[in-house]
């Protein structure tokens, strides 16, 4: 694949790798320093936590997590063509701990609900800009998250969360806006 269509891990025990990903329509990976930012506002070490990324795509973040010592990570991803991509990078890497779902979001979001033991300390959230499916998708993702889980948001415009939803950091880079919320008190 091109190299403009490959993206570095910044941090962690596979920093400076890169993995690559397919030309997809709304496929749009996070910027290196969007990412750096998410990850110090995170912690560098997220040894220990549980990932869930429900709209994977290249699969930055859910990477960047492993990288940096996540328990464990759920990439859920729609397009076949992504998801195969998310394979390959994954053995490349040698990444276990690792579960990918080639998926719906919604759907796999409204299903993990019934099951307890999917639970996570951290959920990222970055579906395509235009979809629309970021209002559909956060309000499934409160039963799937630990006591002081946090959820990463990325988004065209501001982030305005509704009621129960407290934004804890927010920043923007060029077109995109990123926001660290968490539910609850």
């Amino acid at each position: 694949m091109a190299r403009s269509n490959q993206v570095r891990i910044i941090g962690g025990q596979w920093r400076s790798r890169r993995i690559s990903f397919p030309d997809h329509e709304g496929l749009r990976p996070s910027a290196d320093r969007v990412r750096e930012t998410l990850f110090n506002w995170l912690g560098q070490d997220l040894d220990g936590r549980t990932c869930l990324d429900l709209f994977a795509g290249s699969g930055a973040l859910g990477f960047e997590a492993l990288s940096r010592g996540a328990a464990s990570v759920v990439m859920v991803e729609k397009s076949r063509s992504a998801c195969a991509a998310l394979r390959r990078n994954a053995e490349l890497l040698g990444a276990k701990n690792l579960q990918l779902r080639c998926a719906d979001a919604l759907e796999f979001a409204t299903a993990a609900a019934a099951d307890a033991a999917a639970r996570f300390d951290v959920v990222f959230l970055d579906p395509p800009f235009a979809s629309g499916l970021l209002a559909q998708v956060l309000p499934l993702t409160v039963p799937l998250l630990r006591p002081d889980a946090r959820v990463y948001v990325e988004s065209a415009a501001a982030f305005a969360p509704a009621d129960g939803w407290k934004v804890l950091r927010h920043g923007h880079a060029g077109q995109v806006h990123y926001t660290l919320v968490t539910y609850g008190d």
